[in-house]
């Protein structure tokens, strides 16, 4: 195991390599429109899905950050011309379609009974509800009535919701197109490419989808960070087999600081330099991609971030939705603060409720116009054209 340079060069390093593989670091980094947009979700291999509206949707805003034209519509005509799929990768998200094959292990466990999410759903509720899709066409939840609906079970969903869950999860329907967040199911032979590779992967495959995506989407990885959110002892083992393969082939180099988890990365990684960056701010989604292992994030930015809008208001200690402030400068990438907003759409305003940073930085000013530039294009992204408070010295004060 090789011993990286001291830990605040070790770190320095790793934040740079990180966000320049996530394309934070740059300007239209993935291009621009629908092709950057599809670029995008293949390199990352994923974005995160969340109903939440208190601003534009988690998934609209991880692109929007990283692509400067983005507008909703190029992820919509990409589900439209069934080039991204939506499924489970550590939460409910859109992936490429080209990885489809990698989202059969959970379909399939699903489907042999493995998830007790399901175990109340009948095989006659299934039946019925893919005959009536199969017959009716595509359809929502709410086209479901119900009149023996029992309140009460399974954050009381009727038994179709339950059964078309079910048959989503474990493959036998897609999500065709969205109306609003609601989602419009379809059979999966209607939505489904008939070129999509429709082989289930081995445990090595899967593995190395799971290895490889992450090493793409951050520059290097941890066995943590490969298996977040995933169980069983076979695929854990089946990740530390090929990382201890790759570290003997030197593909990879393991490296190893303090008590900090063993991070494995390519052998340059320490040996790579990065343009010097334009003192700029970029406000994250609290599902973005690069902050959602919070874990990591703790360790890599020192930068402790929990969402706490599922936190009892009286034990807020930041507020309702706040959004991480990253900050770029010269050779320095940053989690600064945090900033609670919300967009009041029916007045057009972005309210900022309030701005918190974590840590004094040698140019107040530059921080200033980077943050006030942010500020101005995220509420147009939100379909706000002004903010509240309007004046920066008034904004400042929320500190």
């Amino acid at each position: 195991m090789k011993s990286p340079p001291l830990l605040h060069t070790f770190l320095h390093t790793l934040r740079r390599a990180a966000l320049h593989h996530q394309g934070l670091t740059r300007t239209a980094a993935f291009g621009k429109g629908r092709p950057a947009t599809r670029k995008a979700l293949e390199h990352l291999g994923y974005v995160q899905i969340d109903t939440l509206s208190v601003i534009e949707r988690a998934h609209h805003h991880t692109l929007w950050t990283r692509i400067p034209d983005y507008r909703p519509e190029h992820l919509e005509r990409l589900i439209e011309d069934r080039e991204v799929f939506e499924y489970w990768f550590h939460a409910a998200a859109f992936l490429p379609m080209r990885d489809y094959r990698f989202a059969l292990p959970r379909m399939n466990a699903v489907k042999r009974g493995e998830s007790r999410w399901f175990a109340s759903v009948s095989k006659k509720a299934e039946s019925e509800v893919l005959e009536r899709i199969r017959l009716d066409g595509p359809l929502k939840a709410r086209d479901f009535d119900s009149a023996n609906e029992q309140p009460g079970s399974w954050w009381n969903w009727k038994p179709a919701k339950k059964a078309l869950e079910k048959l989503f999860f474990q493959g036998d329907l897609m999500v065709a197109s969205r109306d609003g967040m609601q989602k419009v199911y379809d059979l999966r032979e209607r939505v489904l490419p008939a070129t999509v590779d429709t082989r289930e992967p081995s445990l090595h495959e899967f593995a190395a989808y799971l290895l490889d995506t992450s090493l793409s989407a951050h520059g290097f990885t941890t066995l943590k960070q490969v298996t977040h959110l995933r169980q069983g002892a076979d695929l854990r083992g089946a990740v530390t087999a090929l990382l201890k393969e790759r570290v003997a082939q030197g593909t990879l180099v393991a490296h190893k600081i303090e008590d900090r988890p063993v991070v494995f990365a390519a052998p340059d990684l320490f040996e790579r330099r990065y343009p010097t960056l334009v003192p700029t701010v970029r406000l994250l989604s609290p599902f973005d991609n690069a902050i959602i292992h919070r874990d990591r994030v703790r360790q890599l930015f020192e930068f402790d971030y929990k969402l706490e809008c599922y936190t009892p208001q009286p034990k807020r200690q930041f507020g309702y939705f706040c959004l991480p402030v990253l900050y770029l400068q010269g050779n320095t990438a940053q989690l600064v603060g945090r900033v609670d907003c919300k967009a009041n759409r029916a007045q057009s305003q972005l309210e900022l409720i309030r701005l918190h940073f974590e840590t004094e930085l040698p140019d107040q000013e530059l921080l200033r116009t980077a943050f006030d530039k942010a500020m101005q294009k995220f509420a147009a992204f939100n379909g706000c054209d002004s903010i509240n408070p309007s004046d920066k010295e008034s904004l400042w004060t929320l500190r």
